[in-house]
Order: structure tokens, then C-alpha cells, then sequence
């Protein structure tokens, strides 16, 4: 059996990096053959030259493993570190105070009555990482462009508030505020990145851990699009990533890192915080993160630099002859690396060191204070300079620096490394002593013994704050800052959506077509047209939209350098640099980063686009809908299509392709506007009126959720009397009975209408009862309006109590009042406390399966012999008609028989 060591080593395929070269002369040789291969013969040979020198000496048994993971060192030798530019003294003295002032901040939030919480360890560890970005890197937008685009990790926000503090961007107010945003309003802080509540300040949402890696890469790559098709200018902008190495183990992290590979996006770099910490316990306790990331990183394609020792232990690299240093360093798991971050000197000297004598000749001259400050390269400015200097200029590859540090670093020994640091958030007196006299700070004994510890502040006119302003006005100015350029666009006339609001005439289409119909249209557009980014995860030809291909294109920044193997086809697939369309591949997680790195490009960039994204809508919100979460945090606008839609529309798929909730989960997003529509002419309206909602003169922070069938249908015509404000409001007749005379109503969306408007035929027929249909096509937007009415209410009695707009829609209609959807029950019973009425509604409820569609909505009652049956028991429940007559109908349509039904409409993927 295998032991532990053998089922996971620490070092995978790695190759010695630090043993001293013992014969420089014949190694320069072999350095000077290969250059001379590249410099005559070209890249290819001497590619073809090594691999049969690796051939040759594996023949020869001489060991050449694989390069998925290298020594547990530095990837940047000392002697190829470049010059540092900063003044670290004066830049020790900001990153001390900056450390103070986000500890005090979350520590005074935990003063009683308040005790709201909030994380100092994470920033703690990498508190370095940033301020060498702050320094020297990250570009802001006072140039007129989009600068870079940082993705700070979520719980080290306390040190980008503090260092906005340092700047007077902040002041006392707002740290004090902290997670308490409407008890401190207006000065309340977010506890993290959050642009919504801070639209001036923070660009991306980042902890809902895992999204940030995610949308960082989709955003680089959103960047080349850009640029690519003309639109902006982004060539300057890079796109930082602070990310934890716990958060690595998110499925999002890591799931997209071939396309960045893939797409050469050499202006994104990943910088993982690797503290080996999770939230509550060690990364990788027996292996090594750093090893294991770095293998991951190296074999989707990435350039990797490994930043894991300080300056201080350069010396005793340099004296590793027998690389049992190096060894060492290789085979000391995580951890044990804990440990030793919170014990003495001396432990380290006994077990690090000790057990070999070589390991102890090397540290007989330090001290044991001296060993136990031998560090971690990622609190090592210079160190961390090089890293980021050498990621900026790397070309070809996008770029993961995996920088060690220790989680609560200066915080003290009670918080340094432990597996509880996280979750700590108040400094006792001791520990603020302590802090204080780690980071040379000159507050008294008295200031932390009476009351709240205090901000620490250098002064305005100090060399520490000058030297702020003047290494952020050379970088373009404040990050992070979130700025709105972008102007609103010139929206369609109305001839653009005439062809649709025609009707489909005798021709029988889905929605999904309709839609498809109208964008072709918009598309067409001179103001708006090239602003369009179609997205979606391989279904393009499924959703009938491959018609775009020959003029809309699919983007690839190679272009296409073969022959389509339908290119004899009018619809052949094409690929070019220019494209518009985003081909993301089956991953509905990477489609919508990209959604929301277009629709928030009129912020990020100062120019809208307005993405477009279709996918089957069971695949949408139930998947991705953490990311539709973070797309209304991000203020990203665009549309949403959530195709093959229903229960029951597409049920030869069966369970997992049977959407009946999507509609339902669409309703818990404040920023989602969803709709239900029917037919073509609606959905012409819903989205014009989202085109102005989100790009008109007075722009809202509200993405649009349409969903639309695969099933073909007629589409009317629109009526002459079109009640638009019903369409956009969420309700409207479509259809008034003319036959009959026992009142009722039927409340439909989406592909249900036709259905009700069927059982309204055969009340009319064969029960004498005159039901009107009308179609909902939003039954969230009436829910939402009437919460809001009532809040209202409540909150202003003393004022005429107002009225929601589905109850005076429905005030002169005569009840009972049916509602049927393609959806569970509980879509339309958003709406029943305000039907004027006896109110039923009928719904998909439970799991779909694959069968014929009539079959499936006989099966879950919701066809329209079940309505019918539906209105007749509501009119017995009223004494409108004899209770008798509901076994008769039961009887004579079969509803307990779904063999009985009419299949239905065979076919319409689209």
C-alpha cells in the first residue's frame, strides 16, 4: 500500500532551482548553444531541439520531470530583482498606520451596543501585497480612461478604507460608520466591496468568494473585446485579482482559467494571498498550496511566479550547496509553516533546523530573534516589487503570483497564524500595546486605557501623506474609484419594432424566435447596433440565432484559421477578431461574467453596451444566480433570456431542462426586472422600455429577465386600443369574452395564454360561462408595486390610502379569477392578496419529466380543459353554477387521464 507521502507528494515534478553551479563555464556553453539555435534556426527548432534532448536523457535515465511544479523558493532569483523605486522607509511608516487604522476600525465596531463585526487578518497578511500596488501599479482614471481594473479581496476591505482615510477620502465618521449603513447614514460603510451601496468607490462585488477570479478573467478578456471591435480604448488597463488561497478551492476560482490561457490575456494577474489559513482552519494542513496552485496554474497555461521567502533568508540560499535547505523547504508541509509562524525562535531553530546538521551550521551565527523574523515574501516590498514589475511586462500569458504571508501579521502572537484569527475582531489593551509597538506609532499608554483606541492620523502636511498624493496623481489618481462617463445613447425609432409587433400571421413561431426577430432589428440600428454583445453557452443554432453568424461574427481574437465544416452553408460558422457575438463554450457561469463585464462597461469604461445574453432557462438563475446576485451588486444593466422556458415546453428533455421557478427566483433579485410575455408585440414593448430604463436620458441600475418558449405559436397582431402601460405594468386583457354570460376572468402568462384563451372557447361553448383572459406579463413587477404601495400605507396613514395597479387593473372585472402559468403555484400567488376576488391559481408544481407537452399539462392540470374545470369550481364555490356539473367536465374532458390529451405541438427547439 501506498503511503501517505507517495499518494500526495509535496513537490509534483519539480526541478532543483537553487543548487549552486559548480561549472559555470560549461553551463554557459549550453546557454549560448540554445540562444544560438533560437537567434538562427528560430523558436520552433530549438522547441523541436530541447524536446529530444528531454527525449535523450530520459532514454539515458538521467531524471527530467515534468515542470508542473518547481522548488518551494522564489521564482525570482535575487540577482534578477529589479531596481526598487519607492522610499520604503516612508512607505513602512504609511503601511504601519494604514495596519492601525483598519485593526482600530473593526475593533472599535465591536464597542458595546453596536458589535457589528468585521475581519482585520485577512488584510493584515496582505496588507503588503496592496500598498506596492497603491505605490506603484494600479492605475486610477483621472487620464479619462477605465484605468485598471482592481478586484480587491472581500474581508481585507477595512484596509482599503483606512488607506482612504490616510488620503481624506475618508474620515472618522465614515471608519466609525462601519456595517452600519442606514443607522449612520449618510456616512455608513459597506462591509465589503459592494458598488451598490458605494457607487462612487468600490467597481466589483468580490466576497461572495469565488465570483471575483471569475469576473476578473471574464473582465480582462471583456477588455481585448473592446478594444477589438473599436469601441474603447483599453490597451492601458490591467486587471488585478486579490484572492485568497482558501477561496482557490471555489469551483468559479479555477473552472475558467484555460480561456484566459487560451485568449493570451497578458493583462490580467492573479495575486493569491496564500496565508495558508481558510476561514477557520489550514488551506492544505498536510500538502502545500503554493505547490499545488502553482501545478494548476502551470498546466492551464499560466506564467506563475512564486513569491514565497523574504530578503532575509537570501543568505542562506546562497550558502545551500547541498540544496538540504531547499529540501527542507520542499518537504515541511503547511501545516507545520503554521506552527512555526506562532512559536519562538528557538523551536524553530530545534525542529526547522535541527535535525540536520548542515540546516544548523547555516544558522549558528543568527540569534533566535533573528530566526523567528526570517519571513514571508509577501510582506517583503521589494520582493513583491519584482513580482509585480515582472507580471505587468510578461507578454503572451495572463500572470498568478502566489505570495506566502501569515494570516494576522502584526497583530500580535495571540492573533499571528491562529486558526481562530479570523474570526477575531476586537484587540484587548495588551494587544493594541503590543500592535502599537510593533508598528512605531506614536500613541501613548493613556489614549489606549481610556475608552475606544484611537485613529492614528500622520497629518496632512506629513512626508508620509505627500508622498501618498504624489504616487497616486503620478498612477492617474485614486483607486478605488467608481466614475460614470458615459453618456446615454440614441435610442431606436419606432419603425425598428414594426416587423415584430405585425404578428407572425399564419406562420407559427416561439417566442424565443420573436425575440430573435426583433433583436436582428435593433441590431441593424446606426446609433445602437455595434453596442449589442450577444452571449451565449453554445446554443447559438438552438435559439435560432445563427443567423447573426455571416454578419455579426463570433469573437475570437485568432480569428478562424480553418475551414468551417459548414462553411457551404448561408449560415456557416464564422470567427473572426472583430466579432460580436461571445462564444463561451458550455459554461453558463463564464457567459454570464461576461454579462456582467459588458453591462457594466458604460461605468468600468465610460461606454454602454448592452449585452444580450440566451441560454435555456433552467440553466440560468438555478445555476448561476450567486452571479445575477452580483450583476445587480455591480449596477450591470443588459438583457437576460431565459429560453426554452417552463415546465412543460420542453419536456423531452425531462427533469433537468423542465424550468417551472426560474420566474420565482427572478422575484428575490431587487434589481431584476423580470417578465413573462406572450407574444411578439409585447415583448417589442418590454424592450423598448428596457432599452430607455437602462441606456435612456435617466438611466436605472436594473438589468432586464425575460422569459420565452421554444413552443410555436400564431402571434397576433398588435391591437389597435394596445394597452401598453398594462404590458410594462404587468397585466392586460388581451382578450375579451364575447360569449356566454356567467362572468369570469382568466389570468395567463407567457406560453399559457393560448391555452386560456382556448378554455375561454369552451366555457363559452359548452359551460355558457363569459370569461375574459388576460395576459400577466409580469407577475414579480405587480407583486413588487403593490409591496411598495402598502409600505406606503403603512408609513403615511394620514394621507388617501393608495391602491396597487394589478387591484384597479382587475376593480371592474367580475370574478372568480383563475391564473395559470407554465410555472409552480407560486409565481402567480405573488398576486393574490390584491385580486379583487375568489382567486385559484393553477401551476407546474413538483418535478418535470419527459413526455409529450399535452401530456405533461394534463398531468400537472395546467392545459386548458383543466381551466376550464378550474373556473367552473371557483363559480360553484360562488353558487354561480351547480356543483354537479364539475364531476360532468372532470368526466368529459378526462382530466385524470393524460394518455387523453392531445399531445400538442410537436418540434420548436427554438
Amino acid at each position: 500500500m501506498a503511503s501517505g507521502s507517495d499518494r500526495n507528494p509535496i513537490i509534483i515534478g519539480g526541478l532543483p532551482s537553487q543548487v549552486p553551479d559548480f561549472d559555470p563555464e560549461e553551463t554557459q556553453e549550453w546557454l549560448d548553444s540554445l540562444d544560438a539555435a533560437v537567434d538562427e534556426r528560430g523558436r520552433e527548432r530549438a522547441r523541436y531541439l530541447m524536446l529530444r534532448l528531454i527525449e535523450r536523457a530520459r532514454e539515458k535515465r538521467v531524471a527530467v520531470p515534468e515542470m508542473r511544479s518547481t522548488d518551494y523558493v522564489n521564482t525570482i532569483p535575487t540577482k534578477a530583482e529589479p531596481f526598487f523605486p519607492g522610499n520604503e522607509e516612508i512607505e513602512r511608516k504609511i503601511l504601519n498606520a494604514t495596519r492601525w487604522n483598519a485593526a482600530v476600525m473593526v475593533s472599535r465596531a465591536q464597542r458595546p451596543g453596536i458589535g457589528v463585526g468585521g475581519h482585520i487578518a485577512t488584510f493584515a497578511s496582505s496588507a503588503s501585497l496592496y500598498d506596492v500596488g497603491f505605490n506603484h501599479f494600479f492605475r486610477g482614471k483621472d487620464e479619462g480612461d477605465g484605468g485598471d481594473q482592481i478586484f480587491f479581496q472581500g474581508h481585507a476591505s477595512p484596509g482599503i478604507y483606512a488607506r482612504a482615510f490616510m488620503l481624506d477620502r475618508l474620515d472618522e465618521r465614515q471608519l466609525d460608520a462601519f456595517r452600519q449603513e442606514k443607522s449612520k447614514a449618510p456616512y455608513g460603510l459597506s462591509s465589503y466591496p459592494h458598488p451598490r451601496l458605494m457607487p462612487d468607490f468600490w467597481e466589483f462585488p468580490t466576497v461572495s468568494m469565488g465570483l471575483g477570479p471569475l469576473g476578473a478573467i471574464f473582465q480582462a478578456r471583456m477588455n481585448r473585446y473592446m478594444e477589438a471591435r473599436g469601441i474603447a480604448d483599453t490597451s492601458k488597463s490591467h486587471v488585478w485579482a486579490f484572492l485568497g488561497d482558501g477561496e482557490m478551492d471555489e469551483p468559479e476560482s479555477l473552472g475558467q482559467l484555460t480561456l484566459a490561457a487560451r485568449e493570451g490575456l497578458d493583462n490580467l494577474t492573479f495575486v493569491v494571498n496564500c496565508n495558508l489559513q481558510r476561514l477557520d482552519g489550514p488551506v492544505r494542513g498536510n500538502g502545500k498550496v503554493i505547490q499545488e496552485l502553482e501545478s494548476v496554474f502551470r498546466g492551464a497555461g499560466w506564467n506563475v511566479i512564486k513569491l514565497v521567502w523574504d530578503r532575509s533568508w537570501d543568505p542562506l540560499l546562497a550558502q545551500d550547496r547541498d540544496g538540504v535547505l531547499v529540501n527542507r523547504m520542499n518537504t515541511t508541509p503547511d501545516g507545520q509553516y503554521q506552527t512555526y509562524a506562532t512559536e519562538t525562535g528557538a523551536y524553530i531553530r530545534d525542529h526547522f533546523f535541527g535535525d540536520d546538521q548542515r540546516l544548523r551550521a547555516m544558522v549558528e551565527g543568527m540569534t533566535d530573534d533573528q530566526i523567528l523574523h526570517l519571513g514571508r515574501g509577501g510582506h517583503d516590498h521589494r520582493k513583491i516589487y519584482a513580482a509585480y514589475k515582472a507580471a505587468h511586462e510578461h507578454k503572451g500569458q495572463p500572470t498568478v503570483i502566489l505570495a506566502k504571508t501569515v494570516k494576522g501579521w502584526t497583530l500580535g502572537p495571540n492573533f499571528e497564524g491562529r486558526n481562530a484569527t479570523h474570526q477575531m475582531k476586537k484587540l484587548t489593551v495588551a494587544d493594541l500595546k503590543g500592535f502599537r509597538d510593533r508598528l512605531h506609532l506614536p500613541i501613548s499608554d493613556k489614549e489606549l486605557e481610556s475608552g475606544a483606541p484611537p485613529y492614528y492620523h500622520p497629518g496632512r502636511d506629513s512626508e508620509e501623506i505627500q508622498y501618498m498624493h504624489d504616487r497616486r496623481k503620478g498612477l492617474g489618481g485614486y483607486v478605488p474609484t467608481r466614475v460614470v462617463r458615459a453618456k446615454p445613447l440614441a435610442l431606436p425609432e419606432e419603425k425598428t419594432y414594426a416587423s415584430v409587433k405585425k404578428g407572425s400571421g399564419q406562420q407559427s413561431i416561439a417566442t424565443t424566435m420573436a425575440f430573435v426577430r426583433l433583436l436582428k432589428d435593433l441590431m441593424r440600428d446606426k446609433e445602437i447596433g455595434k453596442r449589442f454583445v450577444l452571449i451565449a453557452p453554445d446554443e447559438y443554432r438552438t435559439f435560432g440565432m445563427d443567423s447573426f453568424f455571416p454578419s455579426a461574427k463570433i469573437y475570437n481574437p485568432l480569428g478562424q484559421q480553418y475551414e468551417a465544416v459548414d462553411r457551404d452553408l448561408l449560415l456557416a460558422y464564422k470567427e473572426s477578431p472583430t466579432g460580436q457575438m461571445l462564444h463561451d463554450g458550455i459554461s453558463e457561469a463564464g457567459c454570464t461574467a461576461s454579462l456582467i463585464a459588458a453591462g457594466s462597461a458604460y461605468a468600468t469604461h465610460g461606454e454602454p453596451l448592452i449585452p444580450v445574453y440566451v441560454f435555456y432557462s433552467m440553466f440560468g438563475f438555478q445555476r448561476t444566480g450567486d452571479q445575477f446576485w452580483q450583476m445587480s451588486d455591480q449596477l450591470a444593466r443588459g438583457f437576460v433570456l431565459g429560453a426554452t422556458a417552463g415546465r412543460t415546453t420542453l419536456t423531452g428533455e425531462g427533469l433537468q431542462h423542465a424550468d417551472g421557478h426560474s420566474q420565482l427566483l427572478a422575484s428575490t433579485n431587487p434589481g431584476c426586472v423580470a417578465y413573462d410575455p406572450a407574444f411578439g408585440y409585447e415583448i417589442a414593448h418590454i424592450v423598448k422600455d428596457g432599452l430607455r430604463r437602462m441606456y435612456g436620458p435617466d438611466s436605472e441600475d436594473v438589468f432586464y429577465y425575460l422569459t420565452v418558449y421554444n413552443e410555436p405559436i400564431q402571434h397576433p397582431a398588435e391591437p389597435a386600443d394596445v394597452d401598453v402601460e398594462g404590458i410594462l405594468k404587468g397585466i392586460h386583457r388581451y382578450r375579451a369574452a364575447e360569449e356566454g354570460s356567467i362572468p369570469a376572468q382568466i389570468i395567463a402568462s407567457g406560453v399559457a395564454v393560448p391555452w386560456a384563451v382556448e378554455a375561454q372557447r369552451i366555457l363559452a361553448a359548452d359551460w355558457n360561462v363569459k370569461a375574459d383572459v388576460w395576459s400577466a406579463t409580469s407577475w414579480n413587477e405587480l407583486r413588487r408595486e403593490a409591496v411598495d404601495v402598502e409600505r406606503h400605507n403603512l408609513l403615511h396613514p394620514e394621507e388617501e390610502q393608495q391602491v396597487p395597479y394589478v387591484t384597479r387593473k382587475l376593480s371592474a372585472a367580475e370574478g372568480p379569477f383563475v391564473a395559470v402559468s407554465d410555472w409552480m403555484r407560486s409565481v402567480p400567488d405573488q398576486i393574490s392578496r390584491w385580486v379583487p376576488g375568489t382567486y385559484q391559481s393553477l401551476g407546474a408544481d413538483g418535478f418535470g419529466f419527459a413526455d409529450t407537452r399535452g401530456a405533461a399539462r394534463r398531468f400537472f392540470h395546467i392545459d386548458a380543459q383543466s381551466i376550464v374545470v378550474a373556473v367552473l369550481t371557483e363559480l360553484a364555490r360562488e353558487g354561480k353554477v351547480d356543483r354537479s356539473v364539475l364531476k360532468q367536465a372532470i368526466d368529459r374532458y378526462q382530466l385524470l387521464d393524460v394518455t387523453a390529451a392531445d399531445p400538442g405541438a410537436a418540434g420548436g427547439d427554438a
